[in-house]
Protein backbone atom coordinates (compact mmCIF):
# COMPACT_ATOMS: atom_id res chain seq x y z
CA UNK A 1 0.00 0.00 0.00
CA UNK A 2 2.69 2.29 1.18
CA UNK A 3 4.17 1.42 -2.45
CA UNK A 4 1.36 2.37 -4.41
CA UNK A 5 1.53 5.80 -2.70
CA UNK A 6 4.82 6.85 -3.47
CA UNK A 7 4.14 6.00 -6.74
CA UNK A 8 1.13 7.81 -7.24
CA UNK A 9 3.30 10.56 -5.63
CA UNK A 10 6.10 10.03 -7.58
CA UNK A 11 4.01 10.80 -11.30
CA UNK A 12 1.96 13.39 -9.97
CA UNK A 13 5.73 15.35 -9.37
CA UNK A 14 6.28 14.07 -12.78
CA UNK A 15 3.29 16.30 -14.09
CA UNK A 16 3.85 19.08 -12.33
CA UNK A 17 7.72 19.28 -13.58
CA UNK A 18 5.93 18.66 -16.86
CA UNK A 19 3.20 21.36 -16.71
CA UNK A 20 5.55 24.13 -15.51
CA UNK A 21 8.71 23.57 -17.35
CA UNK A 22 6.88 25.66 -20.91
CA UNK A 23 5.90 28.68 -17.93
CA UNK A 24 9.51 28.51 -17.10
CA UNK A 25 10.79 28.56 -20.48
CA UNK A 26 8.66 31.31 -21.58
CA UNK A 27 10.01 33.39 -18.11
CA UNK A 28 13.61 32.76 -19.27
CA UNK A 29 13.14 34.83 -22.61
CA UNK A 30 15.77 36.00 -23.87
CA UNK A 31 18.06 33.18 -23.64
CA UNK A 32 20.47 33.92 -26.37
CA UNK A 33 21.62 36.71 -28.27
CA UNK A 34 18.34 38.07 -30.20
CA UNK A 35 19.03 39.15 -34.19
CA UNK A 36 18.35 42.04 -35.62
CA UNK A 37 17.69 42.30 -39.15
CA UNK A 38 18.01 45.96 -40.63
CA UNK A 39 16.36 45.74 -45.01
CA UNK A 40 18.46 49.19 -45.80
CA UNK A 41 22.33 49.44 -45.98
CA UNK A 42 25.01 50.37 -42.95
CA UNK A 43 25.04 54.14 -42.34
CA UNK A 44 22.02 55.57 -43.11
CA UNK A 45 19.20 56.76 -41.31
CA UNK A 46 17.41 53.51 -40.65
CA UNK A 47 20.32 51.67 -39.84
CA UNK A 48 21.73 54.91 -37.29
CA UNK A 49 18.17 54.02 -35.09
CA UNK A 50 18.30 50.75 -35.35
CA UNK A 51 21.73 50.51 -33.48
CA UNK A 52 20.56 53.03 -31.19
CA UNK A 53 17.76 51.22 -29.97
CA UNK A 54 19.85 47.80 -30.28
CA UNK A 55 22.29 49.04 -27.92
CA UNK A 56 19.47 49.85 -25.54
CA UNK A 57 17.76 46.79 -25.44
CA UNK A 58 20.60 44.84 -25.42
CA UNK A 59 20.72 46.44 -21.96
CA UNK A 60 17.79 46.25 -20.59
CA UNK A 61 17.52 42.68 -21.77
CA UNK A 62 20.50 40.91 -20.47
CA UNK A 63 21.41 39.60 -23.68
CA UNK A 64 22.89 40.22 -27.17
CA UNK A 65 21.15 42.29 -29.66
CA UNK A 66 22.69 42.08 -32.84
CA UNK A 67 22.23 44.20 -36.28
CA UNK A 68 22.12 42.30 -39.64
CA UNK A 69 21.34 45.01 -42.50
CA UNK A 70 19.77 43.13 -45.50
CA UNK A 71 19.35 45.65 -47.64
CA UNK A 72 18.02 45.28 -51.07
CA UNK A 73 14.45 45.33 -53.11
CA UNK A 74 13.07 48.47 -51.99
CA UNK A 75 13.34 46.60 -48.42
CA UNK A 76 11.99 43.50 -49.55
CA UNK A 77 14.64 41.28 -48.93
CA UNK A 78 15.37 42.03 -45.50
CA UNK A 79 11.34 42.19 -45.02
CA UNK A 80 11.29 38.89 -46.27
CA UNK A 81 14.18 37.27 -44.13
CA UNK A 82 12.20 38.24 -41.15
CA UNK A 83 8.99 36.83 -42.17
CA UNK A 84 10.63 33.78 -43.00
CA UNK A 85 12.67 33.66 -39.67
CA UNK A 86 11.29 31.17 -36.78
CA UNK A 87 9.04 32.57 -34.59
CA UNK A 88 10.74 31.98 -31.52
CA UNK A 89 11.40 35.66 -30.46
CA UNK A 90 14.95 35.32 -31.19
CA UNK A 91 14.44 37.76 -34.96
CA UNK A 92 12.87 40.91 -34.61
CA UNK A 93 13.55 43.43 -37.85
CA UNK A 94 13.22 47.70 -38.72
CA UNK A 95 9.79 48.37 -40.82
CA UNK A 96 9.03 51.83 -41.55
CA UNK A 97 6.67 53.40 -44.11
CA UNK A 98 7.97 51.83 -47.45
CA UNK A 99 8.71 48.41 -46.15
CA UNK A 100 4.95 48.45 -43.97
CA UNK A 101 2.87 51.04 -45.89
CA UNK A 102 3.56 52.00 -49.90
CA UNK A 103 5.11 49.44 -50.55
CA UNK A 104 2.01 47.18 -50.46
CA UNK A 105 0.55 49.17 -53.70
CA UNK A 106 4.07 50.38 -55.17
CA UNK A 107 4.96 46.92 -55.82
CA UNK A 108 3.07 44.55 -58.09
CA UNK A 109 4.00 41.36 -56.02
CA UNK A 110 5.94 41.30 -52.59
CA UNK A 111 7.47 37.98 -51.12
CA UNK A 112 5.96 39.30 -48.03
CA UNK A 113 2.77 39.79 -46.69
CA UNK A 114 2.65 42.37 -43.99
CA UNK A 115 -0.84 41.00 -42.59
CA UNK A 116 0.07 37.73 -42.87
CA UNK A 117 3.37 36.98 -42.36
CA UNK A 118 4.61 39.91 -40.48
CA UNK A 119 3.82 40.82 -36.36
CA UNK A 120 3.84 44.44 -35.56
CA UNK A 121 5.66 45.19 -32.05
CA UNK A 122 6.17 48.80 -31.66
CA UNK A 123 6.57 52.43 -33.39
CA UNK A 124 9.66 54.03 -31.64
CA UNK A 125 10.80 56.83 -34.74
CA UNK A 126 9.12 59.55 -36.43
CA UNK A 127 10.80 62.24 -38.83
CA UNK A 128 9.30 64.48 -41.48
CA UNK A 129 10.25 66.22 -44.69
CA UNK A 130 11.46 69.94 -45.53
CA UNK A 131 10.21 71.45 -48.92
CA UNK A 132 13.04 72.85 -50.44
CA UNK A 133 13.75 75.38 -53.61
CA UNK A 134 17.34 75.54 -55.29
CA UNK A 135 19.09 78.98 -54.68
CA UNK A 136 18.47 80.78 -57.76
CA UNK A 137 14.74 80.41 -57.13
CA UNK A 138 13.01 83.65 -55.90
CA UNK A 139 9.94 82.15 -54.07
CA UNK A 140 10.11 82.75 -50.31
CA UNK A 141 7.33 80.71 -49.11
CA UNK A 142 5.04 78.22 -50.09
CA UNK A 143 2.35 80.28 -51.47
CA UNK A 144 4.95 82.46 -53.37
CA UNK A 145 6.80 79.06 -54.98
CA UNK A 146 3.00 77.59 -55.79
CA UNK A 147 1.61 81.09 -57.80
CA UNK A 148 5.30 80.78 -59.45
CA UNK A 149 4.56 76.14 -60.55
CA UNK A 150 0.88 77.95 -61.57
CA UNK A 151 2.17 80.37 -64.03
CA UNK A 152 4.83 77.72 -66.20
CA UNK A 153 3.61 75.43 -68.21
CA UNK A 154 2.17 71.92 -66.61
CA UNK A 155 4.38 69.11 -65.88
CA UNK A 156 7.56 71.66 -66.78
CA UNK A 157 8.86 72.02 -62.99
CA UNK A 158 10.84 69.46 -61.31
CA UNK A 159 10.58 67.87 -58.24
CA UNK A 160 13.71 65.82 -57.46
CA UNK A 161 13.39 62.55 -54.93
CA UNK A 162 15.58 60.08 -53.20
CA UNK A 163 13.65 57.07 -56.02
CA UNK A 164 10.72 56.24 -56.86
CA UNK A 165 8.39 55.47 -53.76
CA UNK A 166 10.63 57.15 -51.13
CA UNK A 167 8.98 59.40 -48.92
CA UNK A 168 10.46 62.16 -50.77
CA UNK A 169 8.51 61.04 -54.12
CA UNK A 170 5.07 60.50 -52.25
CA UNK A 171 5.72 64.04 -50.50
CA UNK A 172 6.03 65.37 -53.97
CA UNK A 173 3.00 63.29 -55.35
CA UNK A 174 0.72 64.33 -51.96
CA UNK A 175 2.24 68.43 -52.96
CA UNK A 176 0.51 67.80 -56.07
CA UNK A 177 -2.73 66.24 -55.15
CA UNK A 178 -3.55 68.90 -52.42
CA UNK A 179 -2.13 71.92 -54.31
CA UNK A 180 -3.92 71.21 -57.49
CA UNK A 181 -0.43 71.63 -59.44
CA UNK A 182 1.15 69.47 -62.18
CA UNK A 183 5.24 68.49 -61.63
CA UNK A 184 7.70 66.80 -63.62
CA UNK A 185 8.89 63.36 -61.13
CA UNK A 186 13.24 63.20 -61.66
CA UNK A 187 13.91 59.94 -59.18
CA UNK A 188 17.69 60.20 -58.39
CA UNK A 189 19.41 56.71 -56.78
CA UNK A 190 19.69 57.94 -53.08
CA UNK A 191 19.69 62.15 -51.82
CA UNK A 192 23.15 62.81 -52.50
CA UNK A 193 23.21 63.10 -56.20
CA UNK A 194 19.69 65.10 -56.15
CA UNK A 195 21.20 67.62 -53.81
CA UNK A 196 23.77 68.60 -56.02
CA UNK A 197 21.50 68.91 -58.74
CA UNK A 198 19.22 71.24 -57.05
CA UNK A 199 21.81 73.23 -55.63
CA UNK A 200 23.59 73.54 -59.13
CA UNK A 201 19.49 75.37 -60.16
CA UNK A 202 19.09 72.19 -62.69
CA UNK A 203 16.26 70.72 -60.58
CA UNK A 204 13.66 73.03 -58.70
CA UNK A 205 12.32 71.58 -55.75
CA UNK A 206 12.70 68.40 -53.54
CA UNK A 207 11.33 67.07 -50.51
CA UNK A 208 13.66 64.99 -48.27
CA UNK A 209 14.32 63.99 -43.99
CA UNK A 210 14.62 66.86 -42.37
CA UNK A 211 17.90 65.16 -40.84
CA UNK A 212 20.22 65.03 -43.90
CA UNK A 213 19.12 68.22 -45.34
CA UNK A 214 19.25 70.04 -42.35
CA UNK A 215 23.21 70.93 -42.90
CA UNK A 216 22.27 71.77 -46.18
CA UNK A 217 19.57 74.92 -44.64
CA UNK A 218 21.82 75.58 -42.21
CA UNK A 219 24.46 76.27 -44.21
CA UNK A 220 22.24 78.63 -46.56
CA UNK A 221 23.06 76.37 -49.43
CA UNK A 222 19.31 75.22 -49.95
CA UNK A 223 16.19 77.75 -48.76
CA UNK A 224 13.26 75.22 -46.82
CA UNK A 225 10.23 77.05 -47.28
CA UNK A 226 8.09 73.86 -45.55
CA UNK A 227 7.61 71.25 -43.21
CA UNK A 228 5.42 68.06 -43.83
CA UNK A 229 5.21 67.28 -39.68
CA UNK A 230 2.05 68.10 -37.91
CA UNK A 231 3.94 70.67 -35.67
CA UNK A 232 7.41 72.71 -36.25
CA UNK A 233 10.64 70.81 -36.03
CA UNK A 234 12.91 71.74 -33.04
CA UNK A 235 15.30 72.04 -35.58
CA UNK A 236 13.86 74.87 -37.58
CA UNK A 237 11.02 76.61 -35.53
CA UNK A 238 10.94 79.25 -37.98
CA UNK A 239 9.76 77.29 -40.61
CA UNK A 240 6.27 76.82 -41.03
CA UNK A 241 4.41 73.15 -41.47
CA UNK A 242 2.87 72.64 -44.88
CA UNK A 243 -0.51 73.22 -43.10
CA UNK A 244 0.43 76.33 -42.13
CA UNK A 245 1.64 77.79 -45.02
CA UNK A 246 -1.41 77.09 -46.28
CA UNK A 247 -1.80 73.63 -48.17
CA UNK A 248 -4.42 71.60 -46.16
CA UNK A 249 -4.27 68.28 -44.65
CA UNK A 250 -0.72 67.83 -45.76
CA UNK A 251 1.30 65.40 -43.43
CA UNK A 252 4.13 63.18 -44.44
CA UNK A 253 6.07 61.57 -41.71
CA UNK A 254 9.07 58.81 -42.19
CA UNK A 255 8.21 56.61 -39.72
CA UNK A 256 9.83 53.16 -38.04
CA UNK A 257 9.00 50.62 -36.29
CA UNK A 258 9.88 47.36 -34.72
CA UNK A 259 8.13 43.89 -35.77
CA UNK A 260 9.02 40.09 -35.46
CA UNK A 261 7.70 37.02 -37.64
CA UNK A 262 3.92 36.45 -37.66
CA UNK A 263 3.36 33.43 -34.67
CA UNK A 264 5.83 35.29 -32.47
CA UNK A 265 4.93 34.69 -29.02
CA UNK A 266 2.64 37.47 -27.55
CA UNK A 267 4.18 37.47 -24.25
CA UNK A 268 7.52 37.91 -26.17
CA UNK A 269 5.81 40.91 -27.71
CA UNK A 270 4.41 42.46 -25.46
CA UNK A 271 7.86 42.38 -23.32
CA UNK A 272 9.88 43.51 -26.11
CA UNK A 273 7.02 46.75 -26.76
CA UNK A 274 7.36 47.55 -23.01
CA UNK A 275 11.35 47.24 -23.22
CA UNK A 276 11.12 49.58 -26.62
CA UNK A 277 8.91 52.03 -24.90
CA UNK A 278 11.25 52.09 -21.79
CA UNK A 279 14.14 52.68 -23.79
CA UNK A 280 12.31 55.40 -26.00
CA UNK A 281 11.86 57.36 -22.77
CA UNK A 282 15.13 57.15 -21.89
CA UNK A 283 17.38 60.42 -22.34
CA UNK A 284 19.72 58.27 -24.38
CA UNK A 285 17.42 58.12 -27.28
CA UNK A 286 15.98 61.29 -26.59
CA UNK A 287 18.78 63.51 -27.04
CA UNK A 288 20.25 60.75 -29.66
CA UNK A 289 17.27 61.44 -31.97
CA UNK A 290 17.13 65.44 -31.09
CA UNK A 291 20.62 65.42 -32.67
CA UNK A 292 19.12 64.29 -36.12
CA UNK A 293 15.77 65.86 -36.35
CA UNK A 294 13.48 62.66 -35.20
CA UNK A 295 11.47 61.96 -32.49
CA UNK A 296 10.91 59.40 -30.08
CA UNK A 297 7.71 57.60 -30.28
CA UNK A 298 5.71 55.29 -27.80
CA UNK A 299 2.84 53.13 -27.93
CA UNK A 300 0.84 49.07 -27.37
CA UNK A 301 1.05 46.89 -30.13
CA UNK A 302 -2.46 47.62 -31.25
CA UNK A 303 -1.33 51.58 -31.98
CA UNK A 304 1.04 50.49 -34.18
CA UNK A 305 -1.21 47.71 -36.02
CA UNK A 306 -4.01 50.39 -36.67
CA UNK A 307 -1.28 53.00 -37.56
CA UNK A 308 -0.04 50.47 -39.78
CA UNK A 309 -3.54 49.85 -41.78
CA UNK A 310 -4.20 53.41 -41.92
CA UNK A 311 -0.72 54.30 -43.32
CA UNK A 312 -0.99 51.44 -45.56
CA UNK A 313 -4.67 52.94 -46.76
CA UNK A 314 -3.42 56.72 -47.02
CA UNK A 315 -0.54 56.10 -49.52
CA UNK A 316 -2.54 53.40 -51.48
CA UNK A 317 -4.41 56.59 -53.08
CA UNK A 318 -1.21 58.84 -53.53
CA UNK A 319 0.45 55.66 -54.94
CA UNK A 320 -1.83 55.04 -57.70
CA UNK A 321 -2.18 59.16 -58.20
CA UNK A 322 1.27 59.05 -59.43
CA UNK A 323 0.95 55.74 -61.88
CA UNK A 324 3.78 54.31 -60.62
CA UNK A 325 4.48 50.65 -60.42
CA UNK A 326 7.83 48.49 -59.42
CA UNK A 327 8.28 44.53 -59.87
Amino acid sequence: MLKKIWRAAAIAASLALAAAAPVHAQAAWPGKPIKFIVPTPPGGSPDIISRLLADELQKQLGQAVVVENRPGGGGGIGMTAIARSAPDGYTIGYGNVNTLAINRTLFKKLAYDVDRDIAPIAQFSSTSNLLVVRPSLEAKNVQELLDWIRKQPPGTVTGASPGVGTTGHMSLALFEQLAGVKLNHIPYQGSSAAYQDLIGNRVDIMFDNIGPLSTYVKAGTLRALGYTAEKRSFLFPEIPTMQEAGVKDFLMSAWGGIVAPAGTPREVVQRLNKEINTAMKGKTMTEAFAKIGNTTVEGSVEDFTRFIRAETDKWAVVVKHTGASLD
